[in-house]
């Protein structure tokens, strides 16, 4: 027989039976106590104490790389100012010359320099700026190779999307640097004719005779022809009747030219003699004398109509006649009128006159029949 210690604890071990749990209690969430959250917070701070060596120095890097781009894009853009300002300083200095002078204005140089320095400077702070975004993304260890070629593909199609405007901007570009024209040029674009009144990467502005402006496409141009560097031709046609001493009208028109180089403005507008290359054509009632100078560049049409007005007082005060135009017509009326040799109808065509009558042959009467 068991003692009574020995049955406490055997009923003590044996499993008793519990009281199910309601559903309230198997659904409520577990309140988390004070050591689990000092658990969690031991966690946080020991992977906070593995990491942060690793942020730092990704950290240190990504700055680093931010200071050293944005001081070589500062660096860079100033030596390409002060590259723009010696180049504005080298033409000033060509201004002391007479040909400098008369070649390039203000103007023009000062939008060609701008021009190339923003060129420059855009160009500059592309490449800095985007090496260092590629070198911060790469600290992130971030594959850049589906980066690189989607951007890639992406460039292709913007590419062939815009090739007109790509087309434009690398036209005008080569232009500026090439200096194919400036502000204040006479140029034949092929597609307009004018004076160039601002030089864009892609776009030229041009002022046309009549006022109008024109707006070329860089991309559009295919030739240029500057009629506002080196120098000019002027060139004068002189029509005089061909019974004229030919001596005397050349040595009337070296009187002119002669006059006219010695005389201002046209002393500095005429870069060579005003010469008389002799006949240009000769016809049954007139010849024609070529008049040529070397002249400034885009003054040829002033220095020609000049020539003209001189020439024409110089031929009315040597009694020169000048043919061709309107004059043509003053000759037509002095000529001797065809009909007056011809002599006047004659009465007789009309049959009422008296003399047609008297010249008109007797028609003999015949007698009237004797009435019944």
């Amino acid at each position: 027989m068991s003692s009574l210690p020995a049955l406490l604890v055997t009923a003590g071990a044996s499993p008793s039976p519990s009281p199910s749990p309601s559903p309230s209690q198997s659904t409520s969430p577990a309140v988390p106590t004070l050591q689990d959250a000092q658990e969690s917070a031991t966690n946080a701070a020991s992977w906070v104490e593995q990491n942060w060596s690793t942020w730092l120095a990704m950290g240190l890097r990504i700055l680093l790389i931010v200071i050293v781009a944005v001081a070589l894009r500062a660096a860079v853009r100033r030596a390409i100012t002060q590259l723009i300002d010696r180049m504005g300083r080298t033409a000033q200095a060509v201004d002391g010359t007479a040909l400098g002078g008369l070649l390039v204005n203000a103007e023009r140089r000062r939008q060609r320099s701008a021009a190339i320095g923003s060129v420059l400077r855009s160009v500059a702070s592309f490449l800095i700026l985007g090496t260092a975004a590629l070198m911060v993304l790469s600290t992130f260890e971030i594959n850049l190779a589906p980066l690189l070629a989607s951007a890639g593909v992406a460039g292709v199609a913007i590419g062939f999307g815009a090739r007109n405007l790509v087309t434009d901007f690398l036209s005008g570009v080569f232009m500026i640097l090439e200096d194919q024209y400036g502000v204040g040029d006479v140029i034949d674009a092929g597609v307009a004719t004018g004076e160039v009144i601002e030089v864009g990467l892609r776009v030229t502005k041009l002022r046309g005779a009549n006022g109008e402006i024109w707006y070329v496409r860089n991309g559009e141009v295919k030739r240029i022809g500057n009629l506002s560097q080196g120098w000019a031709t002027a060139g004068v046609d002189v029509t005089v009747r061909a019974s004229e001493d030919l001596d005397r009208v050349k040595a009337t028109l070296d009187e002119v030219a002669e006059r006219m180089s010695r005389e201002e403005p046209w002393n500095e507008l005429l870069w060579g003699p005003v010469e008389v290359l002799g006949l240009d054509s000769v016809l049954i009632d007139s010849m024609v004398v070529r008049v040529s100078a070397k002249t400034m560049p885009g003054k040829s049409v002033t220095v020609e109509r000049e020539l003209r007005w001189r020439i024409k007082r110089a031929f009315d005060a040597a009694s020169i006649r000048i043919v061709g135009g309107a004059t043509a017509v003053e000759d037509a009326e002095e000529a001797p009128d065809p009909t007056a040799t011809v002599a006047a109808p004659s009465v007789y065509s009309n049959a009422d006159s008296p003399q047609s009558a008297a010249a008109s042959p007797i028609v003999t009467q015949r007698p009237a029949p004797p009435a019944k």
